[in-house]
């Protein structure tokens, strides 16, 4: 699979433990308590083609993403995420390159927009989940900053977790058998997304 790991060995092994209570899954992210008091953020690099999540100072993952093809850049600057969508619809925008295109509904394996889209510039642009994990590594969307699928859940877990609407385990099983339905989440506290040239 084209991405660099998931998650850094040395640092999640140093810096990130999963919750340690009864029945707990990596669904139920945890970070140790001397790095939990920290605000989650986010910041993307359009050269190096990498999106960083950090708990204070410390990186505790690193994700490849594909950004924006010519004539669609990735917008750079510092960007308050504050909505997700989990299972998203697409629906072709009134631009040339989508004329043609029809409306893909939650769970479509045609759908462009794959798991989940993180609103980082209302209305256009997102974090999401794509089919073409080839692309990762690329410039290949539309502006967007598109992830392998498996990867946007746990970022979307994290935003969800630091931004004050956390969910249990099951909550994150539901959605994905009810992979047909959208789920907005709104969050309590906006996550900081800061992107760079």
């Amino acid at each position: 699979m084209n991405h660099i790991n998931g998650l850094i060995a040395v640092a999640a092994a140093a810096a990130l433990t999963f919750a340690t209570t009864a029945g707990a899954t990596p669904d139920s992210i945890a970070a140790p308590a001397a790095v939990s008091s920290g605000p989650l953020t986010l910041s993307a690099s359009l050269g190096a083609r990498v999106l960083t999540v950090r708990l204070a100072d410390s990186v505790v993952a690193t994700y490849a993403v594909s950004v924006g093809a010519d004539g669609h850049p990735t917008p750079t600057g510092t960007f308050s995420i504050r909505r997700l969508i989990w299972n998203p619809r697409w629906v072709p925008p009134k631009e040339p390159w989508a004329r043609g295109k029809v409306a893909r509904e939650p769970g479509d394996p045609r759908n462009p927009m794959q798991t989940v889209k993180i609103f980082f510039s209302e209305t256009d642009y997102y974090i999401h989940g794509t089919p073409e994990v080839e692309s990762l590594g690329g410039a290949a969307s539309k502006g967007c900053l598109r992830m392998d699928p498996r990867e946007v859940a746990d970022v979307a877990k994290w935003v969800m977790e630091h931004g004050g609407e956390p969910r249990p385990p099951s909550w994150f099983e539901r959605i994905r058998r009810l992979a047909r339905r959208e789920h907005i989440v709104h969050l309590k506290n906006p996550i900081t997304l800061t992107i760079s040239p």
